[in-house]
């Protein structure tokens, strides 16, 4: 089981650091954290969600906080939504439907659907006419981004964090996968693909949050 004990702490005594602003994504957060859930808060997401989440992140949820501080821009805040259900704050999931979390989330870099769609990429030597060309590679790019950003691509991943410029960091809750962190690059024109750590071991929601709270401590000059 993950030891939180002294996390919060750690995390809300940056914020008066001299120079602790360095930390990138600091502005964002300022090291604030939502407050805790309770065990009845943590287990009515658990239901609503239709999964048992990683406990590492279920723990955090308790001992830690909600949201708020954490790498890059920060852990994306659950809270209670309308209708009784919950919502991560954030533009990447809060329209979420709550049965896709219990689906088996797929994994895998560019999946068949994926590598097909790539291989009908207009090319400027079967077009005579540039007008052309522009029109097919317009519908052709409208068709990558509904294959590539099918919900069911993440369906049984949490989105948790934004690392800005579009890239988002999902927590794998089903499957195989489950309990392992997963960045999703495909706005940079590449695919999800498993977070990993200096060691090569796959990264987990505790080595990662953990791995984030030890180097900003280090930018602030803690040494621990």
């Amino acid at each position: 089981m993950t030891d939180w004990t002294g996390v919060r702490d750690r995390v809300l005594a940056l914020a008066s650091v001299p120079g602790s602003g360095k930390v990138f994504g600091a502005r964002a957060h300022g090291f604030e954290l939502d407050a805790p859930l309770n065990t009845t808060e943590v287990a009515d997401l658990e239901v609503w969600l239709d999964v048992d989440l990683p406990e590492d992140y279920r723990s955090f949820l308790l001992h830690v906080g909600a949201g708020g501080a954490g790498p890059a821009y920060g852990i994306l805040p659950v809270r209670r939504g309308g209708s009784g259900g919950w919502r991560w704050v954030g533009e990447f999931i809060e329209e979420a439907e709550p049965g896709m979390f219990a689906e088996p989330f797929p994994g895998g870099a560019n999946p068949e659907a994926t590598v097909a769609i790539l291989a009908e990429r207009p090319l400027q030597d079967d077009f005579d006419d540039l007008a052309d060309l522009d029109a097919a590679f317009e519908a052709w790019e409208e068709r990558l981004g509904e294959v590539q950003y099918d919900p069911r691509r993440t369906a049984g991943a949490l989105c948790l964090c934004d690392e800005g410029c579009g890239v988002v960091v999902w927590l794998v809750v089903t499957g195989p996968e489950r309990g392992r962190m997963w960045r999703d690059d495909r706005s940079n024109g590449t695919d999800l693909h498993p977070m990993r750590e200096t060691d090569g071991s796959s990264s987990d929601f505790a080595s990662w949050y953990l791995g984030w709270l030890a180097a900003a401590e280090t930018v602030c000059g803690l040494d621990r």
